[in-house]
């Protein structure tokens, strides 16, 4: 498995290959796993649509299919709740894709080591070169190794408050547009 920060822990890599292949196979992707241990123990999964946009009902139906994956391979020891939930417009970024896909837009990145004495890094994301991830700061255009990288998310903008709503539009058109033709078969076969 590539390194990246869908899942970070030994664990969580563990976790993230036996749940991969189960979102997939309904569809969808998954962003990030965490195993958060504390007084309880909760594993937090986030999973999309490829194309973005995932509704309460779905985040139910891939914790169904999850918990019966998990209760059968038994990775985790201690007994846990499980949360699935979608990433929100401040997404974490979690693949060198999502840095591509979300240039233009303000994200703060956030290194495991300091890169010239400093860890934290916000500024507008300007793609990908390689394995590096481009981002504008104030001192110009640094590239960050993708493996440095220990967090990424976007950062909360009016512009990306607006096209995550130009895309959830485009999505329920879509939707409209599958269910027509669904009724559209139906009246056909009535007809007949």
């Amino acid at each position: 498995m590539t390194n990246d920060l869908i899942a970070k822990a030994a664990i969580d890599r563990k976790l993230a290959e036996i749940i991969t292949s189960v979102i997939e196979g309904m569809g969808f992707e998954l962003v990030r796993v965490r195993l958060m241990a504390g007084k309880a123990t909760t594993l937090q999964i986030m999973a999309d649509r490829p194309e973005g946009g995932i509704d309460v009902d779905e985040c139910g139906e891939i914790s169904n299919a999850v918990s019966a994956v998990l209760d059968v391979e038994d990775p985790i020891l201690d007994a846990y709740t499980l949360e699935v939930s979608s990433p929100g417009i401040d997404r974490p970024l979690t693949r060198l894709k999502d840095f591509e896909e979300f240039e233009g837009y303000e994200a703060k990145l956030e290194t495991e080591e300091p890169i010239d004495g400093r860890r934290r890094f916000k500024g507008v994301l300007a793609g990908v070169e390689g394995d590096e991830v481009l981002i504008n700061v104030t001192e110009g255009t640094i590239g960050l190794r993708f493996d440095w990288l220990s967090e990424a998310k976007l950062v909360l903008t009016e512009d990306l408050i607006r096209e995550m709503l130009r895309q959830r539009k485009a999505a329920e058109t879509l939707d409209e547009e599958r269910y027509d033709t669904i009724e559209v078969d139906r009246s056909h076969e009535e007809n007949h």
